[in-house]
């Protein structure tokens, strides 16, 4: 699954996560070297060294997950697509000078480079 988003967005030169087995697996750990992506794991208790991914779980939580009580697995599915897409396509973001995320991501390749960490 990562190849398949990769070969539409690019490798990222590092993955940042926490301790947590999702991302500290044998098979993640060999595709990351396998790939040449660098990895950084936070510091135990210190969440905000991961803070934008901090930042989208306590919106998505605050702006979406409690405000319903769904009522089935295709209920939370719609409500939770109907806040991705108002979150990527209409609501700017400060951090990207008042971009959208798909705004954003429709910048040019050249733009994109000038953006990436070497």
């Amino acid at each position: 699954e990562l190849d398949s988003i990769a070969r539409v967005h690019g490798y990222p030169c590092m993955v940042v996560s926490d301790n947590g087995t999702e991302l500290t697996s044998n098979a993640i750990l060999k595709w990351q070297e396998e790939r040449r992506v660098e990895r950084h794991c936070i510091a135990p208790g210190k969440p905000m060294q991961n803070g934008s991914v901090e930042s989208f779980n306590g919106r998505l939580r605050d702006e979406c997950l409690n405000e319903y009580l769904f009522a089935n697995l295709r209920h939370a599915h719609d409500l939770i697509e109907a806040w991705r897409d108002d979150c990527n396509h209409h609501r700017p973001h400060t951090s990207l000078d008042g971009l959208t995320l798909w705004g954003y991501h429709q910048r040019s390749v050249e733009v994109q480079t000038l953006n990436r960490a070497n």
